[in-house]
């Protein structure tokens, strides 16, 4: 090889409209699917180390992101108490978790504190942001896991599990309902300076496919016909408020990706956005309107 022929960049394989790469993506995707579905089936509450393993992996990334623009987040007490606060959320309910959640944010800026006045607010913000955006979020998953009941239950299919279920269900129809509608027929950007990629045309072949899948998953737990068009509507909104918010996030730390430590998908926080911007309220809607 030549001097010349260094200095030539190597050209960079191309995904396609959609921007990754379908096959290491579709194969990372499976893996994690068999994970979560072997975690629930043979134990639920095994589902919860999962969860804590995603909320610990999460704030790595952001604190990773976060110091991009000088943004120094503690990890430990943010990581600590994230997984307690998905075990109080499972074992004791939704008063518990609020009552978790303030106490690690009190025990992050105590934590803070110890490095001086210089940059106190700028990170404590970013701290009680990261709390709730990532473990307090993550905590309505083991709600929705609760409503089977006793934590020591051996039906492998309980009314927590199917909850799981419906919603990874439905935000995964988002997903992939936007995907194919974007690639075949996207030509109006949605949000242009945020996501050049992201379609009115992809948005609403999300639509569909999580109306579709949100009627479907409803009408297996036993719901209404219009709570299954209702948890549609709500996880398609939900999810790409989600998938923008994260997009603003990385344009403005000036990052493509949280990290690389799922091929084909970038970081776990670029999987779970939407994911995250989806649990509250179809726990709200499954609690209130199906479960009870």
């Amino acid at each position: 090889m030549t001097v010349a022929d260094a200095a030539v960049p190597a050209p960079q394989q191309d995904h396609g409209r959609a921007g990754r790469d379908l096959r290491a993506a579709v194969t990372s995707a499976v893996l994690l699917l068999a994970v979560i579905g072997g975690s629930l089936f043979f134990w639920k509450t095994a589902f919860l180390f999962v969860v804590m393993a995603a909320v610990v992996v999460a704030v790595w990334e952001l604190h990773r992101g976060l110091l991009a623009k000088a943004i120094d987040i503690p990890e430990q007490p943010l990581m600590i108490g994230g997984a307690v606060m998905v075990a109080v959320a499972y074992f004791w309910g939704a008063p518990a978790l609020v009552t978790a959640t303030a106490v690690t944010a009190l025990i992050v800026m105590l934590w803070l504190l110890r490095r001086g006045v210089d940059g106190f607010v700028q990170n404590a913000s970013a701290a009680v942001f990261t709390l709730i955006y990532v473990p307090f979020l993550g905590s309505f998953v083991a709600l929705m896991l609760a409503e089977g009941g006793d934590w020591r239950t051996t039906d492998h299919l309980d009314a927590g599990v199917k909850g799981i279920c419906a919603f990874i269900g439905v935000t995964i129809a988002s997903d992939i309902g936007g995907y194919i509608a974007g690639v075949l027929f996207g030509k109006h950007p949605m949000a242009p300076v945020i996501s050049p990629k992201k379609s009115w045309e992809g948005f609403a072949g999300s639509a569909i496919a999580c109306v579709g899948a949100g009627i479907g998953l409803v009408a297996w737990l036993g719901g209404d016909l219009w709570v299954g068009i209702a948890l549609g509507l709500i996880a398609v909104v939900m999810a790409t408020l989600g998938d923008l918010v994260e997009s603003v996030m990385k344009r403005d730390l000036g990052i493509k990706d949280m990290s690389q430590i799922i091929p084909g998908h970038g970081g776990l926080m670029d999987r779970l956005d939407s994911l995250l911007a989806t649990i509250a309220p179809i726990w709200l809607l499954l609690h209130y309107l199906v479960f009870n």
